[in-house]
């Protein structure tokens, strides 16, 4: 009998071995990067999240940190999470070479002494769909890299955070606060930050002023939605221009480096006319989709800090303004940056300064701004 049980809870403990690794936030495997910016630790790392259903995923991201030694307590976080990279497996920011360049939150802020977690988010570095603007998978995989980051001793990562994102990941902060406290409670979220933060999306894809980056942002929602669940696109766009939609968003990723090849150029223009006259928010299932995943400002925590510049053609600096006044309406602490010619690429470069000095009297406890009789 002794025998029997000893097997039986053996046979428990290897079954259930797989489901314990695969826990929110822990971490698969951390590797040095080589190349980080002089005085700059950093690694690649793997970990597990869930999806907005709670299926568990593996995803990646990179985690850097001062090269110094361990400090006595542990490090202030911030987590970066990108703008618009594209959908496409090969557009991870993880992946790039230029990827300290192009991520204008991450190296300031190591030099101030923070730990930066910067996650791909699902589906970038990995062949799962990525699901483009989606609140609550991409909120997940932002929470858990913060967890995962712990596990690596060298960083020293506490469990103190502040989340800071520009475009796509502005939106992917603000959901980060939404769901800090009930998805991950073991962290505590001292503030977040959002550069051209898109929140009503169908308003976002509409009243864009440059087409064309409209209709390449569109080409990567229509693609990723369409394919994460099984939407039809028959009511936007027909046969021919749903096939240019599907081989923008599996060919290009968003450089800023390098032209668009002719054939992109063409596929944009062609998307750009095909949809013209089309709105997401008035067409069902995208335009419940879109409602889904727009960011609520009653919802949002404090306090926030949100800049925005008055040249941005993709996110429309009206759109944003009218959230921040919602924001006010619920008596959110909020720090509202406008920033006069900025255009929307440099919207998280052109208010680092501004913005780090924001989250470092957040984690030294002082009374946050409030910005809101001027916005």
């Amino acid at each position: 009998m002794r025998r029997l049980l000893a097997v039986l809870l053996t046979l428990l403990a290897v079954s259930a071995a797989p489901a314990m690794a695969q826990q929110p936030g822990a971490l698969i495997s951390s590797a040095p990067i080589d190349g980080a910016p002089p005085g700059i630790q950093a690694w690649r790392v793997s970990y597990w999240t869930t999806n907005g259903q709670g299926v568990p995923m593996q995803v990646t991201g990179i985690v850097a940190a001062p090269m110094e030694a361990i400090p006595p307590r542990p490090r202030r976080v911030i987590a970066w999470t990108h703008g618009a990279w594209g959908v496409a497996e090969k557009c991870a920011p993880s992946l790039s070479a230029n990827f300290f360049g192009a991520s204008a939150g991450v190296e300031p802020a190591v030099r101030q002494g923070y730990v930066v977690v910067a996650p791909d988010y699902i589906g970038l570095a990995n062949p799962t769909m990525h699901p483009f603007l989606i609140g609550d998978d991409t909120s997940h995989a932002v929470l858990d890299a913060v967890r995962a980051a712990r596990a690596i001793p060298g960083a020293a990562a506490g469990s103190g955070f502040a989340v800071w994102g520009e475009s796509q990941g502005a939106h992917a902060a603000l959901w980060t606060a939404i769901n800090a406290r009930s998805y991950a409670p073991d962290l505590s979220l001292v503030g977040a930050a959002a550069a051209a933060p898109p929140t009503d999306l169908a308003a976002n894809f509409r009243e864009g002023s440059d087409k064309n980056a409209r209709a390449l942002l569109l080409s990567f929602g229509l693609h990723s939605w369409s394919t994460l669940y099984g939407y039809s696109m028959d009511g936007i766009a027909n046969k021919t221009n749903q096939g240019i939609i599907h081989r923008l968003a599996e060919n290009n990723c968003v450089s800023f480096e390098k032209k668009p090849k002719i054939g992109t150029i063409l596929g944009i223009l062609s998307i750009a006319r095909a949809t013209r006259n089309k709105d997401i928010g008035q067409i069902e299932p995208w335009k419940s989709l879109a409602r889904a995943n727009s960011v609520d400002p009653s919802r949002v925590p404090g306090p926030l800090l949100i800049a925005q510049g008055d040249k941005d053609t993709i996110v429309a600096p009206a759109v944003t303004r009218k959230f921040a006044k919602a924001v006010c309406r619920n008596r959110t602490k909020l720090r509202w940056i406008e920033m006069r010619g900025t255009e929307h690429g440099a919207s998280a470069k052109d208010s680092v300064d501004e913005t780090l000095s924001w989250i470092g009297a957040r984690f030294d406890g002082q009374a946050p701004p409030d910005d809101c009789r001027r916005v």
